[in-house]
């Protein structure tokens, strides 16, 4: 992208009035950007209101630190493998999948080692043809064979640990994990994606809610670089974009269109995630829900969507079989094998005191598994510092103690 077109284009964002639907009306009456800001303010009319009109005239007041600042990003030296780019509507680099949308970005900022499936270029508003040649690139990611993995931003120990391994088997079976980089199950699901990556690269995908010149939030600040050397970065926000509350919500319509599937893994009533699964569901597409404990407020969103009709997923199989994708021996029992596996050595010792199975699935405080067991304070806690080493019970806030795995 030249200087003089980057211009044009940010300065189409930064116009105040002019959104996304009446950028796309310019763009379909007038080509390119350039050409808008060429236009006679009667000719401008014809398509907008005289206040939008009179706004395209001038020049917003932070455009050209704007200019500066995203053409140094874009000319910055990044780590081996990793580019820096700008995907405008009509653009080769552009997700068609996204055109879809009833809002779609006149821009994103691309940071990362992989880029989306290249299409051969067309009008950049002509919606109407909707042919798409790809173009075959190893690093390619095809929103076609990604999913969608959302959830609570402080999810219970299990919600995280069944994210890592959904995220893994999905990985293995050569799909491609999109998130959101928040806390909690977001991180998780990009973790799991990228412990499965074994030297690939396009396995998972995060949509931020700011510039991609800040890292939110900054514990994640890693995890971004890793994504960025072995999967890829989106943003819709001008860099130097702050993580403003507005802009999370309004991503998530894009990490809904980036997949053909959204699986919410754990999420409360009032979630995010929730939103994210209304989108793909609006958009015709599967939503699937992990089932959690009913005493746990971060699984009564799931139980919420499998009762409105989203596919109720105990393995990542299930996902699969859903999406009818194949499912290779290794990923059918992945999820199991890390989950069982860890058991087997330690079931034999714990089998004669049935702490395991006293303690269930659900948060279980020292009083309680006193009352269910009969066993001494002393000895329980050592059987249960026993069980936390070996990854099959997590310690919570307040005391309580919860299984892992099943």
């Amino acid at each position: 992208m030249q200087r003089d077109e980057l211009t044009a284009w940010l300065r189409l964002t930064l116009t105040p009035g002019i959104g996304n639907s009446s950028a796309r009306k310019l763009l379909g009456a007038f080509g390119l950007p350039q050409a808008i800001f060429e236009q006679t303010n009667p000719a401008l009319q014809q398509v907008v209101t005289s206040a939008q009109a009179l706004a395209l005239r001038s020049e917003p007041p932070d455009l050209q630190a704007l200019i500066d600042s995203t053409w140094a990003w874009l000319q910055q030296d990044a780590p081996v493998g990793v580019r820096r780019q700008l995907a405008t509507l009509g653009d080769p680099l552009y997700p068609q999948a996204l055109l879809n949308l009833d809002d779609p970005p006149l821009m994103l900022y691309l940071l990362g080692s992989a880029r989306f499936q290249q299409y051969e270029p067309q009008a950049p508003v002509k919606q109407s043809q909707n042919t798409t040649d790809f173009i075959v690139h190893p690093l390619e990611i095809d929103p076609r064979t990604c999913l969608a993995m959302v959830g609570s931003r402080n999810p219970t120990p299990q919600g995280a640990a069944n994210a890592r391994l959904f995220a893994k088997s999905i990985v293995q079976a050569g799909l491609t994990v999109v998130s959101g980089l928040a806390l909690g199950i977001d991180g998780a699901a990009h973790e799991g994606a990228l412990d499965a990556a074994d030297g690939q690269r396009g396995v998972t995908v995060a949509v931020v809610g700011t510039g991609l010149d800040r890292v939110y939030p900054k514990a994640h600040r890693d995890l971004a670089h890793r994504i960025a050397r072995q999967g890829l970065l989106v943003s819709e926000y001008p860099l130097g974009t702050p993580p403003l509350t507005a802009n999370f919500p309004k991503r998530n319509r894009l990490i809904a269109g980036l997949a053909q599937g959204t699986l919410v893994v754990e999420a409360a009533l009032k979630s995010g995630s929730l939103i994210t699964a209304r989108l793909s569901s609006e958009q015709g597409k599967e939503v699937f829900a992990i089932p959690g404990s009913i005493h746990a407020a971060q699984s009564r969103g799931c139980h919420a969507l499998i009762k409105q009709g989203a596919k109720l997923v105990e393995s990542a199989q299930d996902v699969l079989e859903e999406l009818k994708w194949p499912c290779s021996p290794q990923v059918a029992t992945n999820f199991t094998a890390n989950n069982e596996g860890k058991a087997s050595a330690a079931d034999g010792f714990y089998e004669e005191t049935g702490l395991l199975l006293a303690l269930g699935f659900d948060p279980v405080g020292l009083e309680a598994l006193q009352a269910r067991t009969g066993f001494d304070t002393p000895h329980l806690q050592a059987q249960l510092m026993a069980l936390e080493l070996d990854g099959l019970v997590a310690r919570l806030p307040g005391g309580l103690f919860q299984r892992q795995g099943n």
